[in-house]
């Protein structure tokens, strides 16, 4: 960087997936961590399977899907990537404090040659810094275009909270303990109804499919939101069934739940195209075709909680240690 103190890495983000999916794996092949399609990662992390909606479909239901920390966490690790993050509420004393700390963290990180995934909003990846000037260099993802973040301004946006993800080294995982584990992950966010307690106006797993239709036949929820909550589900979906047709040999009868997943990706492609139109650069729902999309959508869950069954069946079959072992002082670590 010219005779500037600083350093920016090639990094190159791209919005396909969840956001923070995306920038994972801009993070993790970058540094050479990761190998193979972003299906893969989606999905050996479970993120592909988590699914949340918001009552009125607001368009913050996508990254809703629990406290950050404690979702992203197993998913890294099931990736055998060593995994830290800093986050909290701006609005706490201690938060200058903390902002200092983090600061401080992500340009030892990117010293390292490790770039790190940072809330914009949504997530994006932080891949470079000019000490002089006292910036970050940030991308989100949806261009190819460089943000700039002072650090004074670092953590602060039109949300409450703040969260930085830094990444260390990696150890290799068989991969059918990773599949196992992907589906475990999975079937616990299929099975858990709210991620986000207290709040009970956003909904996971199972009951998002009866969040999601309940709008869209009532009315009166966020249009934009909506589509974004569609797109997203689709892409999702797509990618968990490409992760498993890729994976299906490593457990007996994942070939059925590949096959619940295909099908379910079939039955959304027409009507999900039908209920999203394009207008003047913006993607707006058809009214008209909010019926037959529903219909869709509660075939989609038919068919996602057969899947799931199965996922139940197999997971049976092995045992379960992180699950089933109780550490000797009891459910939660010692304090």
């Amino acid at each position: 960087m010219s005779k500037r103190s600083g350093v920016i890495l090639d990094v190159q983000m791209k919005r396909e997936s969840k956001s923070f999916t995306d920038a994972l794996y801009a993070v993790l092949t970058a540094a050479g961590l990761f190998e193979g399609p972003k299906f893969m990662l989606s999905g050996l992390s479970g993120m592909a399977f988590k699914f949340t909606v918001h009552e009125k479909l607001l368009p913050m239901s996508v990254t809703a899907y629990g406290q950050w920390g404690t979702e992203h966490s197993p998913a890294v690790d099931n990736l055998g990537i060593f995994f830290q993050y800093d986050g909290g509420r701006t609005r706490h004393a201690s938060f200058g404090e903390y902002q200092r700390i983090a600061i401080d963290s992500v340009k030892q990180s990117l010293d390292r040659g490790r770039a790190c995934i940072y809330w914009i909003p949504e997530f994006g990846v932080i891949h470079g810094y000019d000490e002089d000037d006292r910036v970050f260099y940030v991308q989100d993802g949806w261009s190819g275009e460089t943000q700039i973040i002072l650090y004074d301004n670092f953590g602060l946006n039109f949300t409450p909270f703040w969260f930085c993800h830094y990444v260390g080294e990696a150890v290799k995982i068989p991969l059918q303990d990773a599949v196992l584990e992907s589906l475990r992950l999975a079937l616990g966010d299929w099975e858990t109804p709210y991620k986000t307690l207290p709040d009970l106006n956003i909904a996971s797993g199972r009951l998002a499919y009866s969040f999601l239709i309940r709008a869209l036949r009532q009315g009166g929820f966020d249009s934009n939101g909506a589509v974004y909550i569609l797109e997203s589900f689709q892409t999702s979906r797509i990618e968990i069934s490409a992760y498993l047709q890729e994976v299906q040999s490593v457990l007996p009868g994942l070939e059925e739940v590949q096959r619940f997943y295909a099908e379910l990706v079939e039955g959304l492609k027409g009507p999900l195209a039908a209920a999203i139109s394009v207008k003047n650069s913006s993607k707006l729902l058809n009214q008209e075709q909010l019926p037959s999309l529903c219909s869709a959508l509660k075939k989609a869950l038919a068919l996602e909680e057969r899947a799931m069954q199965q996922v139940s069946v197999i997971s049976e079959q092995y045992p379960d240690r992180k699950r089933s072992t109780l550490p000797r002082w009891g459910a939660h670590t010692a304090r």
